[in-house]
Formats: C-alpha cells, sequence, structure tokens
C-alpha cells in the first residue's frame, strides 16, 4: 500500500474532489450545482490525502470572519469533508485535519467551524457545540395571536438581487450583538443567503425578500411552497430562512406578515435564535411551537491564548486554566475584564481544567460553563472557580447562527 500524502488539491483536480464528494455522501449533481460547489472551492483552502495518484480524501476550508463576544475573528469554514469509502478507518481524516491545522496556524486563523453531519465524530477532533437554534412551527390557517401590538409600519418586497445592499446593514448591525455570525459579502448573500433554487428543498418557490419600514427596521427572507418534505403536511407553508427585527414589535409585524400569505397553512423557520422574543410573545403557544433544537456551529478553538485575548468579558476574573486537547495541555493564567484580558503561560496549579472542546461549547457565549461542569466535564479545583469563570463569559445575547456552509 502507498504512503497516504497530504498536500494541496490543484484546480485541475477539482472535478475529481467533486466526484469524490458525492461518492462519499451517496449524492448527485445536476449541472447548476456542480458548478456551484465549483465555484466554492475555487475560493477556498482545498487538502486533499492521495494515496499515489489517487484523491481518497479531502476537506476545504472557507476563509471567515466569525463574530466573537466583543469583536470577531479570523476562521476557517470547514466543509466538504470527504473520505473514499475504501479508505475509511485508515487515519485519512486524521491526517487531513493535522494538516489543516498547520495551514490555519500559518494562516494566523485561531478557530475553525463546521457544521457537523456526525457529531461524535468532531468531538474527537477538540470540536464542541458553540451555538443551537430551534425549529418553530406556527399554525397559519387563523391570525396569529400576540400578546403585543405590532408594529403598523408598512411591509415592501424586494427583488432578491437588489436585497444584499437593503438587508446588509441591517445584518450587520445584529451580527455585531451575537456571536457566531458570519460576515457576508456580495457573493455569499448571492450563493448562500439567496439562491435561486434551495439545494435541500428544490420544491419550494425562490427567494422572496421583505422589509418592514423605511429605513427598514427589520426584514424576512422565505419561501413558500408545499409540505412534501414533512409527513401529514400536504398543503402550502412558509419556510422562513431568516428573520431580524430591531424591536420586538417590528418582530410581531414580520411574523404577522409571513401568517398571513394565502394558500399557506403553516410557518416554518428552522434556524432561530434560543432567545427568539416570538416565543414570548405569541398568545397561544399551542399555535407556535418550538418542533426541535439542534446544535448549528461547532468550534474548534486553535490557538487558546489568541482566542481568550480577543473576546470581551463581562466581569473581571484571575484564574489558571489547563486546557486539554489532543496536541500538549495548555496551562494558562486568564485575567480578564471588561477592559480588556491578557494570557501567560505559568506552571501554576489550575483552578480549573477542562477540555479544549469545553471551551469551543462556551467561547461564544452559547453554552454555560456551569452546565459543563455539572455534566462532569469541568473540573474545579478552587472552590468558586466555575462561577466566576462562568460570569466572566456571559454575553448579553446567547450566541446564534444560521449561516451553513
Amino acid at each position: 500500500m502507498n504512503t497516504l500524502e497530504f498536500r494541496r488539491i490543484p484546480e485541475a483536480h477539482l472535478d475529481r474532489a467533486l466526484d469524490l464528494t458525492y461518492l462519499a455522501f451517496e449524492e448527485s449533481a445536476d449541472a447548476e450545482r456542480r458548478r456551484r460547489h465549483r465555484e466554492t472551492l475555487l475560493g477556498a483552502e482545498r487538502v486533499g490525502a492521495y494515496d499515489g495518484d489517487d484523491l481518497v480524501g479531502m476537506l476545504a476550508a472557507r476563509p471567515l470572519l466569525l463574530s466573537v463576544p466583543g469583536g470577531e475573528l479570523p476562521c476557517a469554514g470547514v466543509t466538504f469533508v470527504s473520505v473514499s469509502p475504501d479508505h475509511r478507518g485508515r487515519g485519512v481524516l486524521r491526517g487531513l485535519i493535522d494538516e489543516l491545522w498547520s495551514r490555519c496556524q500559518a494562516a494566523g486563523q485561531p478557530l475553525a467551524a463546521l457544521w457537523a453531519a456526525d457529531a461524535g465524530l468532531y468531538g474527537r477532533f477538540g470540536f464542541g457545540a458553540a451555538t443551537h437554534v430551534y425549529g418553530v412551527e406556527i399554525d397559519s390557517d387563523r391570525p396569529l395571536a400576540l400578546r403585543i401590538e405590532p408594529a403598523d409600519l408598512p411591509v415592501r418586497f424586494v427583488e432578491p438581487e437588489d436585497a444584499p445592499a437593503v438587508l446588509a446593514p441591517l445584518h450587520a448591525a445584529h451580527r455585531g450583538r451575537r456571536a457566531g455570525r458570519v460576515a457576508r459579502d456580495s457573493a455569499w448573500w448571492r450563493t448562500r443567503t439567496l439562491p435561486e433554487i434551495e439545494d435541500d428543498a428544490p420544491h419550494l418557490s425562490p427567494p422572496r425578500v421583505v422589509t418592514l419600514g423605511t429605513p427598514p427596521v427589520g426584514y424576512a427572507v422565505y419561501r413558500t411552497g408545499d409540505g412534501r418534505d414533512v409527513p401529514g403536511t400536504p398543503d402550502g407553508i412558509v419556510a422562513v430562512s431568516e428573520l431580524e427585527a430591531d424591536t420586538p414589535e417590528a418582530a410581531a409585524a414580520l411574523w404577522c406578515h409571513l401568517v398571513s400569505i394565502d394558500r399557506t397553512e403553516r410557518v416554518r423557520a428552522w434556524g432561530r435564535p434560543l432567545d427568539d422574543p416570538l416565543l414570548h410573545f405569541a398568545a397561544d403557544r399551542d399555535q407556535v411551537r418550538v418542533t426541535r433544537e439542534i446544535p448549528a456551529l461547532w468550534l474548534r478553538v486553535l490557538d487558546v491564548p489568541t482566542a481568550l485575548k480577543s473576546r470581551s468579558w463581562a466581569v473581571p476574573c484571575d484564574l489558571v486554566l489547563e486546557i486539554t486537547d489532543s496536541r500538549p495541555a495548555e496551562r494558562l493564567r486568564l485575567t480578564a475584564g471588561p477592559d480588556g484580558a491578557t494570557v501567560a503561560r505559568t506552571d501554576e496549579a489550575p483552578d480549573l481544567v477542562f477540555d479544549v472542546r469545553e471551551l469551543a461549547a462556551c467561547y461564544l457565549g452559547g453554552t454555560g460553563l456551569r452546565d459543563l461542569a455539572r455534566a462532569g466535564l469541568v473540573t474545579e479545583h478552587t472552590p468558586g472557580a466555575v462561577a466566576r469563570l462562568d460570569a466572566a463569559l456571559r454575553t448579553e445575547y446567547p450566541a446564534h447562527t444560521v449561516d451553513e456552509f
């Protein structure tokens, strides 16, 4: 057997890379979908596993800017992770990830992130579930019952090709409030947020975009169609991919519009934040239901000192942390507060010991450190250390991610 070699996938091998991905995921792609996938790979760092001349594994990493508490950091958006079925269990994925980590270090990317098809697998590589989302369903065979008065502002339709310029300022403002969100350029809006055809639901309409007020104080992106992908839902649905609003009243007005769309009986939104005000101002929780809660963005902290120094901290803390990892553990003194943080390596006894996977879960503010400690995943050597770090990590808004990549 030839020795595996991990190296960059050249542009000349992109068709081979796509064929490998479709084989690994048992999928097929028409010409248009293949063209979009090729465009994505052209703009990404591509790492291949070669067995002789054969491409037997690959992954890609899109260069992202991810919002973190108080700012943003470069992040490798890992995608197209594929291993040929006849090479599984032979260290291909481990080699690909190790090679990617080296490239991330060289590129100055302290974070990596992905959407996990196999959570148990990626946990072994230090990824933690950093954000969670709700799926919500609304019965729209009657007006939306509310406990607040919706904003009395006009709803206007925006053509999808004009939407990025209109929506980008609102999106950027909301992104600044929450960690876990990706900075969007025009290509991202076009190919990821507003594609003509939704890969996972090709039977739905092209995207519809509405704004509320002038200037806009909120917007919604949705598609309409039948519910053939949901057993027992044969009639019309409104599938909401994104809704942002500056106030609860503005959000209420947008939800009322979505519920009022003709020839539909259900509104479904798959990626709502855990603090969605809809769940509180809805007067009838039999009409508005949470259908599921799932992990969204899985985060990997690659450069722990840089990550700790680059986020904001709610209250002061001074603790020695031992962060275990598949690489050598780091013992760090974190001195942090609202004015910033310093991080220094130390040989002092640790106050807290936990894995880099737990650091990833709580870093963006999506999971409480206390919850991880109660699950037995954090070892407290100094009484009160969990409570102090948990308080320092808190954010005003929970982390939220809706952009898949």
